[in-house]
């Protein structure tokens, strides 16, 4: 009796998995053979009972009877052990034959002089702080009896560098040890920050320790690749991950299965709130549904539900979904840990293989693996570190000189006015708008405010950021609740951030034990109540009897269970705070290099490349596009210090296109098309690359325009292909060229094709083409023009489209370029069409129908600039099934972007706080007013945010014209306005 489902009902969910499984549908009958699929010949296959089992059985009772022997004969094992670590190779000088304490074969011997070794690199003097630290971790890591891993580690990452890979100031906990500094497996001094060993090892808890590390994105395969190479492909796995389906996933399969159209699966989908269970909802009743979902999605979750309640196929496929949900629908890999033992891996853990890896794959998966004694390794890819390196080079590369990150000074007074005035756009973790935000209110001035704000800036400790600031300024008292917490709350102005505070301020007001410190913060952060109510007596009495205050000490101890579940790891913010540092002296020092670095490591996502590009542009850098002569294959910096695009970015242009372009300019930059055809190697660059250079202007700086490359003469063959074959005839002659008489070899002549005389493109072309070879405008932007209407009058962008049933019973305004069109005609004979309109971000495609379409039609004209105002109505419902349809589109009116200004700008309103106030401020103002008379209204709002005022003020003599002039000359003065 095979058992593939547990209930008998459960028959059908398990042959719509094995459909999913196949991409099969259901309906395809079972067999063999073409137009069959695989399934089960019964629904007989699940968990019997003792009854059902007997009654199969009657006819053989021993069967029956010989149960419990067998039973009898299993042996129970377990599969947790302890961790197996592979051996590491030690020099002969410290293998030690009494030192065979269970096989650590002098481990421990060896790591204390790598220790010691590496303490005299790191330290100038290792004073006796140092030292009693160092030997209480190594006695530490001797006790837990873990010498090895970091042996095996420390190889490993020793050898990256060699490789030149970068490798990450560290991760997590790690960051606390001082041996881990000293073995340079981590790049940040631990003691210098206050950070604790125990929060990694500790010595009264023995668990394998955890060492993360983050390596370059490219250099991360070859560290696995030597690791591999040292203990033996048969020693090394990648480990499994289960992926199961989720409420959506298991909608969609379910619907393919029995072959429920799409727009309905999908529509069904859509019903299930994000993050939700399909048995959770129907698990609810109604007044639990009321409390478990927000007001717009308790409507979508009771359609849900009354769906599940009919007879036809979609009710079908909830029902069977529901069952489904959560089972294992695919296997994938985890991205970055790998498994290391001691011998052949088949000894200790099944493995399979994958078909995207050359290495084993573990059958156990993250949760079982380590439990199963097998040493896990992460090595994480960050893209960051790509970033560094890539600058780094690009440094070396224009300049000449040599920058070391791991030694930036961190007092750079340039660092901190960039985060001062919050430009962290492209800066590692303090990229966001709020955390722009908070750095100008903050003005950092100190590396410690950058590792609290790391930490503060998450959900939960957020609440205290504002705190923080005012403390930092004086504006708010810093206190403390006892004057023995000022030594670790002074760095965090008296807030306590970090785990590492409470750990620390435990062993110093109730002597605590290093271990026991540990255990508290993990009880804090877990909220483990059992622990914590059998810790807070000892802490009471043990502070009391060193002479603290009980009814303070009852308060601190409050205090720390509230914040302790938000406290961070201060380990980990250390690290990372110190890559942002880097990454922001970079931008702060070398602006260009640094974008075109980050430009480089973006280049695959579009809409990322426009980001930053937007960046570049507010910092002042030109961003160039590709040109044969200064582009590589990734963004550079050219000689004038503007961003170069990189001709990798351009579609049809390979990597050997561009490795053969860069590798014969060498020998001089090129002096036109001819002489680079003639040049360069014809078979790596084939006739796509070259015109895909052309329209992405790679030749523009030849005296050539692109549409004469692009030209077509009678005979319908373009320019640049008679270039290609003009080059190659003469490659051909110079590889055969023959010798004459007198020796030396006979030039033949071949004539260059004429350059043909015609028209220059317009902007709009030359824009729309790079858009179709590199998937942005890279020479400008069609709504540049534009952009203060765009500001100023819209209210939505296109893509928000998308999502239009936010804006139901609303009138919106958008703008942009209309890139397509097709006029349509309805079976009555009626015109419709549908348009596409895109935006600096993004684009949609909109139909219009009727009257409007009537009224309309001649602003949709390809390439033409529009403004729109549409009314968002709510969808039409289906008499027969009750369903609501999508939101619909009234259009109310078009123009012209060009006339929205003149048309649209009647008031402008200038919002000044109180505090800028000066003679020369409004001197500057009114002479701008003065040379930009007009007849809109002139306002002004002023505001204290202090005392909360504000005041609105017409101007009753002043009156303007609303211009763009006007406009810049306000965004230059740093003046705050507002249009309408």
């Amino acid at each position: 009796n095979n058992t593939y489902y547990i209930n008998k009902e459960d028959a059908n969910a398990h042959d719509i998995l094995l459909c999913v499984k196949d991409g099969e549908k259901q309906a395809t009958p079972i067999g063999r053979g073409r137009g069959y699929r695989y399934g089960l010949p019964n629904q007989e296959y699940y968990f019997k009972s003792q009854d059902e089992m007997k009654a199969l059985f009657k006819d053989l009772p021993e069967a029956i009877h010989s149960i419990s022997e067998i039973i009898d004969k299993v042996e129970p094992f377990s599969l947790a052990r302890e961790v197996l670590l592979p051996n590491f190779a030690i020099p002969k000088e410290f293998l030690n034959a009494e030192d065979a304490d269970g096989g650590k074969r002098g481990e421990n011997a060896y790591l204390k002089h790598l220790t010691y070794e590496g303490a005299k690199k790191r330290y100038a003097e290792i004073t006796d702080e140092i030292q009693q630290r160092l030997d209480f971790e190594l006695e530490v890591i001797a006790n837990t009896g873990y010498p090895g891993y970091f042996l095996i580690v420390q190889d490993f990452i020793a050898e990256a560098r060699k490789m030149e890979v970068s490798v990450g100031p560290g991760r997590g906990s790690a960051a606390g040890s001082a041996v881990a500094y000293c073995l340079g497996i981590t790049n940040i001094d631990p003691i210098e920050y206050d950070l604790l060993f125990e929060r990694f090892l500790n010595p009264d808890r023995v668990s394998m320790p955890d060492i993360d590390i983050d390596f370059d994105d490219e250099g991360r395969s070859k560290v696995m690749d030597y690791v591999i190479e040292k203990y033996g492909s048969n020693q090394v796995a990648q480990i499994i991950t289960y992926g199961t389906m989720a409420a959506k996933s298991s909608i969609r399969d379910t619907a393919r299965v029995l072959d429920l159209p799409l727009n309905d699966a999908d529509r069904i989908a859509k019903l299930i709130p994000n993050m939700t269970k399909l048995n959770k909802i129907f698990s609810y009743d109604d007044k639990e549904l009321r409390s478990k979902f927000r007001s717009d999605e308790l409507p979508k979750v009771n359609e849900l539900l009354n769906l599940s309640e009919g007879e036809d196929l979609e009710a079908q496929t909830i029902n069977q979904a529901k069952v489904l949900e959560g089972s294992v629908r695919n296997t994938g890999i985890h991205a970055c840990g790998v498994i290391i033992t001691p011998d052949d891996i088949t000894n200790f853990v099944p493995i399979a293989t994958a078909k995207d890896s050359e290495l084993y794959v573990t059958q156990f998966d993250n949760s079982v693996v380590e439990s199963a004694g097998l040493l896990k390794m992460d090595f994480l890819g960050l893209k960051t570190l790509t970033l560094i390196k890539d600058t780094v080079k690009i440094v070396k590369h224009k300049h000449g000189v040599e920058l070391d990150p791991d030694n930036f000074p961190l007092d750079d007074e340039k660092t901190y006015e960039l985060f001062q005035r919050g430009e962290t756009v492209g800066i590692f973790q303090y990229e966001s708008a709020g955390m722009q935000k908070h750095m100008k209110d903050l003005k950092p001035t100190v590396f410690a405010d950058l590792i609290a704000m790391n930490a503060l800036y998450r959900p939960g400790p957020m609440e205290y950021i504002p705190s923080f600031i005012r403390r930092k300024h004086g504006d708010e008292e810093i206190s403390y609740d006892l004057p023995a917490m000022e030594e670790y709350l002074k760095e965090t102005y008296g807030i306590t951030v970090y785990q590492e505070q409470v750990m620390l301020l435990s062993q110093k007001l109730a002597d605590f034990t290093k271990g026991e410190a540990d255990v508290l913060r993990k009880a804090m952060g877990k909220k483990q109540k059992a622990v914590l109510d059998k810790m807070k007596p000892k802490f009471i009495e043990q502070a009391a009897a060193k002479g603290h205050d009980a009814e303070i000490l009852e308060k601190i101890w409050k205090d720390w269970e509230a914040f302790a579940s938000y406290a961070f790891n201060k380990s980990h913010s250390t690290c990372y705070a110190w890559i942002a540092y880097q990454t922001a002296y970079l931008k702060a020092h070398y602006p260009a290099e640094y974008m075109a670095a980050v430009l480089s490591n973006n280049m695959s996502d579009i809409k990322q490349v426009t980001f930053f590009m937007e960046e570049c542009k507010r910092m002042g850098l030109e961003v160039l596009g590709p040109d044969v002569n200064e582009s590589f294959y990734k963004f550079t910096v050219n000689d004038r210090g503007a961003v170069r695009f990189g001709m990798g970015a351009i579609k049809g242009v390979g990597g050997n296109a561009v490795a053969t372009i860069v590798e014969h300019r060498k020998d001089g930059p090129y002096k036109s098309i001819f002489d680079l055809a003639k040049r360069i190697d014809l078979r790596a660059a084939n006739k796509k690359a070259f015109e895909n250079l052309v329209l992405a202007g790679g030749f523009d700086s030849f005296d050539t325009h692109r549409a004469q490359y692009m030209h077509a003469d009678g005979d319908g063959v373009m320019f640049f292909e008679k270039v290609l074959r003009y080059a190659a005839k003469y490659q051909e002659t110079q590889n055969s060229s023959q010798v004459s008489l007198f020796g030396d070899a006979s030039e033949v002549q071949i004539p260059e094709p004429e350059v043909p005389p015609c028209e220059e493109w317009g902007t709009m072309k030359k824009l729309k083409q790079e858009k179709e070879v590199v998937g942005i405008y890279i020479s400008g932007h069609p709504l540049d023009d534009f952009k203060t209407e765009m500001e100023n009058f819209c209210n939505v962008k296109v893509a928000d489209f998308n999502e239009v049933e936010k804006f139901v019973n609303r009138e919106v305004c958008f703008g942009g370029v209309v890139s397509e069109v097709q006029h349509r005609e309805s079976k009555a004979g009626k015109g419709w069409a549908i348009f596409t309109v895109e935006d600096y971000e993004d684009s949609f495609e909109f139909k219009i129908f009727g009257e409007e379409y009537l009224k309309f039609r001649h602003f949709l004209i390809p390439n033409s600039f529009i403004y729109a105002r549409v009314f968002v109505k709510e969808g039409w419902v289906n008499r027969d099934t009750g369903k609501k349809g999508d939101p619909r589109l009234q259009y109310n009116h078009f123009q012209l972007l060009h006339d929205v200004m003149g048309s649209q700008a009647k008031k402008l309103t200038i919002q000044m706080p109180i505090g800028e106030l000066q003679e020369k401020r409004i001197k500057v103002l009114k002479d701008l007013f003065k040379s930009h008379k007009g007849d809109a209204q002139l306002h002004f709002t002023m505001y204290d945010i202090e005392e909360k005022v504000k005041l609105n003020m017409p101007s009753r003599k002043t009156k303007v014209a609303i211009s763009k002039e006007l406009l810049d000359e306000l965004k230059e003065q740093e003046v705050v306005y507002k249009l309408n």
